[in-house]
């Protein structure tokens, strides 16, 4: 059989992986989950600061692991291509890639919830910046890696997306009590997360023959200090009876990225406590 790599399973020893909006509340434990597995990171994200954290947080716990660091906007392809060309610089390939950059409109404690509006009244402006970093950065930062990975012929892609990329938002849970004016879920959010779907399908059909496998990693609802209200709201429309937490996630990523999952492409690991299931 064909062996890619040597080593257990899970092990990422010796692998290059780039993770994109690797500050955010799910970027930061894949790469706590990737380093932890003994992988070399390139770590990029919109705050410089953020990242010098992130990555000395890393290196304290895992100080064999090299980590760089790179400010990175998906929207522009040459902020791809750089954090890309680092990557290759540096570690001579790219073994896997997350692409966690995203706009996701949040109902955490003190949130601003003037964007959730009707519809109709969503502004246009709003849906067109989600489109950029959502869709087109996954387009662009996929572009840019994977032209590195076909040197190579091999790597993994790992996008990420949502359970509202798989069935509509139940905007019955984002009704305070008390509240004059219901808010929503926007649409723009499922439109995006659908389309990382077509874009992950799109990319696995077109990479056949080849050992470079692009996958997508479905979560939901990830507790953020939520109010009680919206947590309860939210636990009840999933058979697990609760949000997620954000480490639960590690495993997934691991699974997508290693030789763990060296016969799945194209596919949707969906991991939402059940809710898709009703």
């Amino acid at each position: 059989m064909n062996q890619l790599y040597k080593g257990t399973p899970f092990d990422l020893s010796g692998r290059a992986v780039l993770i994109s909006g690797a500050t955010g509340l799910l970027g930061t434990e894949f790469a706590l989950a990737a380093a932890s597995a003994g992988a070399d990171l390139i770590l990029g994200d919109l705050d410089g600061n953020r990242l010098e954290l992130l990555k000395n947080e890393i290196i304290a716990s895992h100080p064999d692991v090299h980590v760089l660091i790179q400010v990175l906007d998906v929207t522009r392809a040459d902020s791809c291509q750089s954090i890309a060309q680092l990557c290759e610089d540096r570690f001579g390939r790219i073994d896997g890639v997350v692409h966690s950059a995203a706009i996701d409109p949040k109902f955490e404690q003190g949130s601003d919830t003037s964007r959730f509006s009707k519809f109709t009244e969503f502004p246009l402006a709003l849906w067109q910046i989600s489109l950029d970093v959502n869709l087109t950065g996954a387009f662009q930062l996929a572009q840019a890696t994977c032209r590195i990975m076909e040197k190579s012929g091999r790597g993994s892609v790992v996008f990420l997306g949502s359970n509202y990329g798989l069935v509509g938002p139940d905007q019955r849970i984002y009704k305070k009590a008390g509240q004059e004016a219901q808010t929503y879920k926007p649409a723009v959010y499922s439109v995006c997360k659908a389309g990382l779907l077509g874009l992950t399908k799109f990319l696995a059909a077109y990479y056949m023959n080849t050992s470079i496998r692009i996958n997508l990693l479905t979560p939901s609802g990830v507790w953020n200090k939520h109010d009680s209200e919206f947590t309860g709201h939210y636990s009840s429309r999933t058979i697990l009876g609760r949000m997620s937490e954000k480490e639960e996630y590690r495993g997934a990523i691991l699974f997508l990225l290693s030789d763990a999952s060296s016969y799945m492409t194209g596919a949707n690991l969906v991991i939402d406590g059940g809710w898709t299931a009703l």
